[in-house]
């Protein structure tokens, strides 16, 4: 009882102790300051529950309760010091500061439109004058539009051209390229002629580099009808190009496989980057290819729902952002979806 009454008399003390020092914190830091000292795990009253062991059972429940009153009162205290203090902070700041509402205004920040949006609409725009429209196709595909019906079947070695994300569903997966779409629209308007271009985002497990990406835009160019040939396809590329880069641009077109064309060719831009005398972008050779095309294959017309024997077409699959670099000399593609906002205000 005798130690009872003795802690009684020093938590008595150490409450005092801490208001008197409370009422000399002037300011937030020597607030924080008091908190810590009076407060923290190190505090005179914090260390009364460590003692709690040392008493007799009987008065165990009784230190506790005392040593917790004491811990509530300086609780309250000290939000009510700080509330003082804010409120002097406030009080002072309104006093002396004054605003000057003759200086000028800041003009707000307003958005502005993604490079790639903006390419992509020039695009868009260059494809309506040639009587192409736009067809929109989703990003989570499935095995069979993606891969099974471009006439790439499980087994096929052409798979490992595109390192795939697969989702936890079997069979679902986000789209490696704007290719499926194909498909989608041919089923959608078979036997009818076609011309549409279908743009969209495509994700590919990458080593990202100056010229790869992890995500990426993507526009996909379809022509189904008949008596379309391989000169169609060259003459719309070609146009295509004048449009975009200016009439005196150098192109060229080469050789290359696809799975779902046949044949199958890539088209070359001169690097503006480096001017054609090599750099990083073009890997030195100066030149940047900015699609993949080919003539429809004819086992992909059949599974669009059109008969190879009397409809024939051509595909290509352009990268927006080599055309980005090309027309703004950016040396780098991770700059698109690195959201900096010094590189986004240049456009």
């Amino acid at each position: 009882m005798a130690e009872e009454k003795s802690v009684q008399v020093e938590m008595q003390a150490i409450r005092q102790s801490a208001l008197d020092a409370l009422s000399r914190a002037v300011d937030e830091a020597s607030l924080q300051q008091w908190r810590i000292a009076h407060l923290g795990k190190s505090a005179p009253v914090m260390q009364i529950f460590t003692r709690i062991g040392q008493f007799a059972p009987e008065d165990r429940p009784k230190v506790g309760a005392a040593a917790n009153q004491v811990k509530n009162a300086l609780e309250q205290a000290y939000s009510s010091r700080e509330t003082e203090i804010k409120q002097a902070s406030l009080q002072q700041s309104l006093e002396q500061e004054r605003l000057d509402v003759t200086l000028p205004g800041r003009k707000p920040v307003q958005g502005r439109l993604h490079i790639q949006t903006q390419t992509m609409r020039e695009v868009y725009r260059v494809f309506a004058e040639m009587g192409f429209q736009v067809y929109r196709t989703r990003d989570v595909e499935t095995d069979e539009y993606n891969f099974e019906l471009l006439n790439i079947p499980a087994y096929h070695p052409a798979r490992d051209m595109w390192d795939t994300y697969y989702t936890t569903k079997p069979g679902v997966l986000l789209r490696t390229h704007t290719s499926p779409g194909q498909v989608h629209v041919m089923r959608e308007r078979a036997p009818e002629p076609i011309r549409v271009i279908l743009p969209g985002m495509c994700y590919r497990y990458e080593q990202v580099d100056a010229r790869h990406e992890i995500q990426f835009t993507q526009i996909e160019v379809l022509a189904v009808g008949r008596n379309i040939t391989f000169g169609d396809l060259k003459g719309t590329l070609d146009n295509f190009a004048r449009r975009m880069f200016g009439q005196n641009v150098h192109t060229r077109l080469r050789p290359s496989y696809f799975p779902f064309t046949e044949p199958s060719a890539e088209l070359d831009v001169e690097c503006f980057v480096c001017g054609g005398k090599g750099c990083g972008v073009c890997k030195g050779s100066g030149w940047l290819e900015i699609l993949g095309c080919g003539m429809v294959h004819p086992v992909v017309l059949q599974n669009g729902g059109y008969d190879p024997r009397e409809f024939s077409g051509f595909a290509a699959g352009m990268g927006p952002e080599r055309i980005s670099m090309l027309r703004h000399k950016i040396d780098d593609i991770r700059y698109f979806w690195g959201n900096d906002v010094r590189f986004l205000e240049q456009f």
